[in-house]
């Protein structure tokens, strides 16, 4: 049933009021959320495993000096609960040759500067030098000045893959001695070289590491005929060979009371590298270079305390890893919680730390894009309303303006249908009032427009009367057409008949004048 106004009823009320829109919810946070899962991803795919209990050091022949500090590894890495696996090997050479092949199970181990080719360093780091390697020269007969004069002698240059005797060749080859010449290059090292030299089966004998430990070299110092050979060109040694470093034998180092020597030795050394593969853990890279300094920082004869380890690179590149330790030390982590707690929370930071960089300024934007979704639910209508209020203000016939009432209508049940947060009610019954507005100047329009009809009707009608009225005036009666003209006028006829007193009606006034005289 219609209203009295013509129009329909208005749609029913069915909008539904939420706490919140779940829908609107997820679009708006779905993208973040889906952001967040390949971060994630990205993050667990780039993240370091957890680092392993196990690791393999090569070290040396059992009882040398790296051998011995191994095993010191392996008592401080055995605080932390890892376990390390010490191999003895021939030397610095077969060390290397483990390092360089994948198929060995050796995770670190010691390099003296010099011995790798440039092609077997590939996938190989540094985590740095750990000691000083100097070569000591032990000769009999007259003072020498040069190595070349060795030449065509009996030389004792160290035992086969062993760092001395690498050293040993190139140097010899830099002063023109070259194996399978008239010089005779002999592989002995240790206690054999220095019997050899004493017993006089060699002409000289060249100790590096554990070759030249100090019992050995003070023995072979007082051996009468024996001397010390003094590199007095040192300098030009660590220039033509950059892995070289120029050491002082101090005075009275091997006997004080004795003052044995009785004078400064120039010395060359190569340094020592603690050498890994580039897939070693972060986390263990630290704790190797923590007992490296446990077990190299000593003072020696040839080095101050706490000057191992150091990143001084040759052979090998300082890992990343091992020149930020270097650096700043251990992280903050690894400083206040225990190794394996540190390690799980530092992989942890990996994922969290760029959640939080896009997560952080992406949830702000969150609130902002779901209230965003819900308003545009009831801004969406504004245009059309706008649309139907311009019309309203122009002329339409009555179809027209039906047709903005039913479009109107549409928008109302539309509205009226809604799914609204609670949060913006408000903004619901705004929108609802707007309408209602633009339905009132529809309303005041039609009523206008009937109004001005109206109007112009009893205009014209006014105007058709006056007209008429026109006519009339100037025209005579029916009645005076319809008489013949001789016919006297009754009213005229009418003037003339006397009264009751026998009057004329003309002569009334004249004859009352005439009685009131004297």
């Amino acid at each position: 049933m219609k209203p009295a106004s013509g129009r329909k009823n208005p749609p029913r009320l069915v909008a539904r009021f939420v706490a919140i829109s779940w829908r609107d919810l997820a679009v708006s946070f779905g993208p973040l959320l889906l952001l967040a899962i390949v971060a994630i991803w990205a993050a667990v795919r780039l993240i370091q495993p957890a680092p392993p209990s196990t690791l393999t050091i090569t070290a040396g022949p059992e009882g040398s000096t790296f051998w011995n500090a191994a095993q010191k590894y392996k008592a401080i890495l055995a605080r932390n609960r890892i376990t390390l696996n010490v191999l003895t090997s021939e030397g610095s050479l077969q060390n290397l040759k483990r390092l360089s092949d994948l198929n060995t199970n050796v995770d670190v181990g010691f390099v003296q500067d010099g011995v790798a080719p440039n092609a077997a360093s590939k996938g190989l780091m540094s985590l740095g030098s750990v000691a000083y390697v100097p070569l000591a020269v032990f000769y009999h007969g007259p003072p020498v000045m040069w190595l070349s004069e060795f030449k065509g002698q009996r030389l004792a240059v160290g035992a086969e893959g062993s760092g001395t005797r690498e050293l040993a060749l190139a140097l010899l080859k830099a002063n023109g001695i070259v194996p399978g010449g008239a010089t005779k290059l002999l592989p002995l090292s240790g206690d054999d070289a220095a019997d050899a030299l004493i017993a006089g089966k060699v002409d000289a004998a060249f100790l590096a590491g554990d070759s030249a430990q100090p019992a050995v070299m003070g023995k072979l110092y007082r051996t009468p005929n024996v001397r010390f050979y003094d590199f007095s060109q040192a300098y030009a040694y660590t220039r033509r060979f950059p892995y070289l470093t120029q050491l002082t034998m101090p005075m009275g180092a091997f006997d004080l009371g004795k003052n044995l020597p009785s004078t400064s030795i120039n010395m060359v050394a190569p340094t020592a590298e603690l050498v890994a593969r580039d897939s070693l853990h972060p986390a263990l890279s630290d704790l190797l270079i923590e007992a490296a300094r446990e077990v190299h920082g000593r003072a020696t004869i040839m080095q101050r305390a706490g000057e191992f380890p150091a990143p001084l690179a040759h052979d090998f590149p300082i890992s990343d890893d091992a020149a930020r330790y270097y650096k700043s030390g251990k992280s903050f982590l690894y400083r206040t919680l225990p190794f394996w707690i540190a390690s799980l929370a530092d992989r942890l930071l990996v994922i969290v730390v760029p959640l939080v960089v896009l997560l952080v300024p992406a949830l702000r934007i969150v609130p902002g894009l779901y209230a965003w979704r819900v308003k545009s639910r009831i801004y969406r209508w504004y245009g059309s309303l706008i649309a139907i209020e311009r019309s309203a203000l122009s002329e339409h016939s009555a179809t027209e303006r039906a047709s903005l009432i039913e479009r109107l209508d549409a928008i109302e049940e539309s509205v009226n249908g809604l799914k609204m947060p609670l949060a913006y009610a408000d903004q619901f019954y705004v929108l609802r009032e707007h309408i209602g507005f633009v339905r009132r100047r529809l309303m005041q329009s039609r009523d206008a427009q009937r109004d001005d009809a109206d109007q112009s009707e009893d205009d014209e009608a006014d105007e058709a009367d006056e007209k008429a009225a026109g006519r009339l005036g100037d025209a005579p009666d029916l009645e005076s057409r319809k008489r013949p003209d001789h016919e006297p006028d009754r009213r005229s006829n009418e003037r003339n008949e006397p009264n009751e007193a026998g009057a004329a009606p003309g002569n009334t006034a004249d004859a009352s004048a005439t009685d009131a005289k004297p």
